[in-house]
């Protein structure tokens, strides 16, 4: 693909939306690729600006931005069920919060927060998205978001796109290699 046919696909999502979403879209490209905002056409720079090119400094930058509020991101990504809110509460309280590792208890006060409706039970929807690999276990009790689950909410709504997703990031279950017949002494 080269620049022209990307600019295309872009400008075309991308007028899909509103401005306010526009803006915030791009802002959250340019802060995850690590481009700082080039200066206007009367302050220019002699040096092009630094990338940030470490996983870590993305994220680091990612994780700063808080413009974009609890009900303002579950309204982008859309849930659909129970689990697929506890990933994307998850989701944000890790890269909006800064709260990697979490308890049911902290889902269920973002949720609140995010004015979504109430869990009929929170630790079976944590529980669930566990079990379906959104989360993963953290030290002393806690929850964290899994890689696929951060995969899975970074392509919401697009839930064909992040179903896809889930096949490509979770790996087949191990044969167990069973035994038949009498055990050795």
């Amino acid at each position: 693909m080269d620049d022209v046919e990307a600019l295309t696909a872009i400008v075309g999502l991308l007028k899909q939306l509103d401005a306010d979403t526009q803006h915030r879209v791009l802002q959250s490209v340019r802060t995850f690729l690590g481009i700082e905002a080039l200066p206007s056409s009367h302050e220019r720079v002699t040096h092009p600006p630094q990338l940030s090119h470490t996983h870590d400094d993305v994220v680091g930058k990612f994780s700063k931005d808080r413009s974009l509020s609890p009900k303002e991101f579950m309204r982008d990504k859309n849930p659909a069920s129970d689990v697929e809110r506890v990933a994307c509460l998850a989701y944000f309280l890790a890269h909006y919060r800064d709260s990697p590792h979490f308890k049911t208890i902290d889902i269920s006060t973002l949720n609140t927060e995010a004015a979504q409706p109430k869990f009929s039970n929170s630790s079976v929807a944590v529980d669930n998205a566990m079990k379906q690999g959104y989360l993963a276990g953290a030290t002393k009790g806690n929850k964290q978001i899994s890689a696929v689950g951060e995969r899975y909410v970074e392509l919401l709504p697009d839930r064909e796109s992040a179903r896809e997703a889930l096949t490509t990031f979770r790996r087949k279950p191990r044969q167990k290699n069973a035994r038949k017949g009498k055990r050795e002494i």
